[in-house]
């Protein structure tokens, strides 16, 4: 928490230390700033007009006499009374203070207040006495301010109390000030600040110590120095990423990094991680009553995160309604399943200014910005405008579709103006790059693209799968032969078209019943993505049907496991699979082809990849994988019988030739490949 006064304070120091200020709160969402100010409420809603004023959780007010909500201005009512408790009345300290000539009343706006204009030689003990009489508190401040106040009020006691009622320790809470009229807090046990321009006899009577800061720079800057001192805020950054999700999941054990070696949340933690001066800038969904929210210093991670919280409303609105149900389904190619709603547009917009916003705060000067996916597809177009220093690129880890599928977006437009300030686009494939110039012809300016298709951590697959070797050897379950898909619930994946398929196979081969089995594991999304409501109905009915179907007392042809499950235990299934069965309408890239393979071979065991030609997986592989289209219901059928039947030495051939087309570049180098060409703008046009 950090408590300042405004006037010499947070109002002091020039602009550029204002403005430095006022960013690394930005950066630093977990900071709670509150106000402990002289001036009124209203006087303080004119001060919020200032760009470089932060926005305060809380506001003390009068001296200390007010306390109310910096979201909505309304008081703190239990506060106020205990405050104000004993207050006579502004009339009445003036009549009984009238016989002090040396008091010249000074007209404020504030309740709980009586405020006078007077000189240092004329604040003497009858003066004093008189006001202990009436059973009122007084400061005077900057050798002129002589405030007269109720017994219990002050700054100090304002905020005993709201960190009382929040329960905000003291070693938790950084107190800035400039005046005598600051004392009472400063002297809280927190942390503490005395700015460059204090009051000399503010620096006498709260001296130097273990908590206590004195600086040589003034208001804003002060402040600053001592946030940067105690470690709570840090620079801006010459790397910053921008993902929509931080790189692990918050619950209530701590923090839970992702569950696989591969994806892009792995590549990215290393690259935060061992990157020099990068930051990765992520989102941190709070008020969410189902699950406990994510600290927002990002701490107990390992990374230098820059978290940006948002709303569990409005984390529905914009990732669950406009990702998931709008631009989604075009980037699978399928619009007509697109749903689109103004309302959560709206959001879309405002959370991708809000992540802009938050970038730029967190960039030096001249710094790399490296985005990722369509979520944040606005932010090109906001951050040139605020920050056309930067250096821009995105990649996409999805498809790019046709021009014709792309201008299906009722937004099209506007997405595209914003595509065209990237500096770099990148991609998987050479088609989805092509898709993308195509889309961007045209447009007044058009990015560089690059094609770099992501690959996995070959050596700890490998590892992990000889490590299970062991315990799965030969290949072969028992009941007979096993095809195995993992992959998340999305339509994209072509779940249903699977059981179709696999229904179509038993009916034609009967010697297939009894012997073969489909696992099919795939973890459901996250909780409020409505999109995949219906895939899911419509795949739980027809794996009840062909199992109704074609299973037996002991057999059942359709093995359904709706869960994540560790990457170990993901291995073990690679371990046991004849074939992974891959049959995505679209994909960005699909890492878990090449995990199949990596782990297979490295087990010595052989093995059988149908893929998708629709993948990204497929320009790499698709000379030795079994092709096929999940848009053919007689195509999906009739190459998974093809690799059901592959003899046993032609699919030791085959797993040899995936083995060698696997990627000779790790995540690693892949990662810092792409940030490089963003730096120098390599690429295509």
């Amino acid at each position: 928490m950090l408590v300042t006064d405004l006037d010499g304070t947070l109002l002091g120091g020039d602009a550029g230390q204002r403005r430095e200020l006022r960013e690394a709160l930005d950066r630093h969402p977990e900071i709670t700033v509150v106000f402990a100010t002289g001036r009124s409420v209203p006087s303080v809603r004119e001060v919020l007009q200032d760009s470089f004023v932060p926005s305060p959780r809380w506001i003390i007010a009068d001296v200390g006499a007010s306390v109310v909500d910096g979201d909505d201005f309304t008081p703190e009512p239990v506060l106020q009374e205990c405050l104000r408790s004993g207050w006579p009345g502004a009339g009445r300290v003036r009549a009984a203070l009238s016989g002090f000539r040396a008091l010249t009343y000074q007209r404020v706006p504030q309740e709980g207040r009586c405020s006078f204009y007077l000189r240092p030689q004329y604040l003497t003990a009858e003066l004093r006495a008189a006001v202990e009489e009436l059973g009122c508190s007084w400061v005077y401040s900057d050798g002129r301010y002589f405030d007269v106040l109720p017994p219990r009020a002050g700054k100090g006691s304002a905020l005993a109390l709201l960190a009382a009622k929040q329960g905000w320790p003291m070693e938790s809470v950084l107190v800035a000030g400039d005046s005598l009229n600051d004392v009472s807090m400063l002297r809280l046990g927190a942390h503490a600040v005395v700015v460059g321009n204090a009051e000399p006899a503010l620096r006498q009577r709260v001296p130097p110590g273990a908590r206590v800061q004195h600086t040589h720079e003034e208001g804003a800057g002060g402040i600053f120095a001592a946030l940067r001192r105690l470690g709570w805020v840090s620079g801006v950054h010459r790397l910053v990423i921008g993902y929509h999700r931080p790189p692990a999941q918050w619950t209530a054990g701590g923090w839970r990094p992702p569950v696989s070696p591969n994806g892009i949340l792995p590549v990215l933690r290393r690259v935060a991680a061992g990157t020099a001066d990068a930051v990765w800038a992520a989102a941190a969904v709070t008020g969410d009553a189902t699950s406990p929210t994510a600290p927002l210093d990002g701490r107990g991670t390992g990374l230098p995160l820059a978290l940006m919280p948002l709303s569990s409303a409005d984390w529905g609105a914009y990732f669950h309604r406009a990702c998931k149900e709008a631009l989604w389904p075009v980037l699978m190619s399928r619009p007509d399943l697109m749903r689109f709603d103004a309302s959560s547009w709206g959001r879309y917009e405002e959370v991708n200014a809000r992540f802009a916003h938050h970038i730029a705060a967190h960039a030096a000067h001249g710094a790399t910005v490296w985005l990722h996916d369509y979520n944040l597809w606005l932010a090109p177009a906001l951050l040139r405008r605020s920050r056309p220093d930067l250096r821009i690129g995105l990649f996409h880890h999805t498809p790019f579709p046709s021009p014709d599928v792309f201008a299906a977006l009722p937004t099209a437009t506007q997405v595209r103006a914003s595509l065209s300030d990237l500096d770099w686009a990148g991609f998987h494939t050479d088609a989805f790059a092509a898709n993308f110039r195509r889309t961007m012809a045209g447009s007044s300016r058009i990015p560089c693209t690059g094609v770099h298709p992501l690959g996995i951590d070959r050596r700890a697959v490998e590892d992990l799968a000889r490590a299970r070797t062991a315990a799965h050897r030969g290949g072969r379950t028992p009941s007979g032969q096993l095809v195995l898909s993992v992959e998340r619930l999305d339509y994209a994946k072509a779940p249903v078209e699977k059981t179709e398929a696999l229904h179509r196979l038993l009916s034609r081969h009967p010697h297939l019943r009894g012997r073969l089995r489909f696992r099919l594991v795939c973890p459901p999304p996250e909780p409020g993505i409505r999109a995949y409501d219906a895939t899911r109905r419509l795949l739980e009915r027809r794996i009840a049907a062909v199992n109704s179907t074609w299973g037996t007392a002991d057999w059942r042809p359709i093995d359904y496991r709706p869960r994540a499950v560790p990457f170990t235990e993901v291995v073990d299934h690679y371990l046991q699979a004849d074939v992974l069965w891959v049959t995505s309408h679209s994909d960005g890239m699909n890492l878990t082809a090449k995990e199949y393979v990596a782990a297979r071979h490295a087990a010595g065991m052989p093995g059988v990849l149908v893929l998708s030609r629709h993948t990204g997986a497929a320009a790499q592989l698709g000379e030795a994988a079994l092709l096929t289209d999940p848009r053919d219901a007689e195509d999906l059928a009739r190459t998974l019988h093809r690799a059901l039947t592959l003899p046993l030495a032609r699919q030791h051939a085959h797993l040899e030739r995936l083995a060698a087309l696997l990627d000779r570049h790790t995540p690693a180098e892949w990662a810092a490949q792409v940030v490089a060409d963003i730096r120098s703008r390599t690429g295509s046009r």
